[in-house]
């Protein structure tokens, strides 16, 4: 039995989704006559969840659902701009033994699938956690937590890989160590 735990956040810690996912945004809300900047998109909009940021580009519009669901469609068809973290993916190789290897990201089951399947990570996931899993998206650490609870593992004995300031706040109110994934 293992008693130490490694959660990873997918988008900009295991992969560089930035692309895939500014693209996908583009495109769903092009359908909408909207168009974003990348610039924009990679400041205000990345890491964040679609709740949160939707609604300041489409003014409060009704058709944030809509809009989410044709990205999720048009993730698929951009995954070829995605990059792997292949720094984390040897670390991953090297503490799987004692380490229970975990996700816990925003994005939603589907996306996140995709992106593992695309690369065919499956095997190396003991638990993936997404926005479907939680009721409160990170700032706040529900997630690590519950992924902690599944395990039995203390949070001295976890350790969590995150990129963005979000993340990085929900990781260290979990209470575990917190390694900060700058760039790969």
């Amino acid at each position: 039995m293992k008693k130490y735990l490694a959660i990873f956040d997918l988008d900009g810690t295991l992969y560089d989704t930035r692309n895939v996912n500014y693209y996908a945004y583009k495109e769903a809300l092009k359908t909408f006559g909207i168009e974003i900047e990348e610039e924009y998109f990679l400041k205000n909009c990345f890491g964040r969840h679609y709740k949160e940021f939707l609604p300041e580009i489409m003014n409060g519009a009704d058709d944030i659902e809509k809009v989410h669901e044709l990205k999720i469609e048009a993730y698929l068809r951009n995954l070829d701009k995605a990059r792997v973290n292949r720094h984390l993916f040897r670390i991953i190789q090297l503490i799987k033994d004692e380490y229970y290897i975990a996700v816990v990201t925003t994005a939603s089951r589907r996306n996140t699938m995709d992106i593992i399947h695309h690369f065919g990570h499956e095997a190396y996931f003991d638990y993936i956690a997404t926005q479907e899993n939680t009721e409160r998206k990170k700032p706040d650490p529900e997630g690590f937590l519950m992924v902690m609870k599944h395990f039995g593992v203390d949070a001295d004995k976890t350790i969590i890989y995150e990129d963005s300031e979000i993340g990085i706040t929900a990781a260290r109110a979990a209470g575990a160590g917190v390694m900060i994934v700058d760039r790969f």
